[in-house]
């Protein structure tokens, strides 16, 4: 598939992951197929894989996180900023996608959503996931 699609798949996947959490920080009901149906026209194989890997690793996800965070946690970050955080920690860590591009996408995300602030956070996490993988 053409990277560029996959930007715009990570967009939508980032746009569910936000979802997700607004839902659990509000104990409101959801169901991850019916948010990625209202996200996302057409079913999309990566975009399933990436939501329900980032909710089956959350856990792991975070720690991870957290350990990089300087001073900080992933639940003090917004909701936009930890849906990015989360997918580029999963991509790195458990696909097969080149590391490379797993960072430059999830920066690139950051870039148009997050603060400079945040996206140097994010961007200093995922670079140190990366050379303690």
């Amino acid at each position: 598939m053409e990277q560029r699609n996959r930007s715009i798949l990570r967009t939508q996947i980032m746009t569910i992951l936000y979802q997700i959490n607004i839902y659990k920080n509000n104990k409101i009901l959801y169901n991850v197929d019916e948010i990625m149906k209202e996200v996302v026209e057409i079913e999309s194989e990566f975009i399933k894989e990436i939501v329900y890997g980032v909710i089956t690793y959350q856990n792991e996800i975070d720690k991870i996180a957290n350990q990089y965070l300087d001073g900080w946690t992933i639940d003090r970050l917004g909701n936009t900023d930890s849906a990015i955080l989360r997918l580029g920690i999963y991509e790195l860590l458990y696909t097969d996608t080149p590391e490379i591009v797993c960072i430059n996408e999830a920066i690139e995300l950051a870039k148009l959503y997050s603060d400079d602030h945040v996206r140097k956070m994010i961007n200093g996490v995922l670079d140190k996931v990366y050379h303690n993988k």
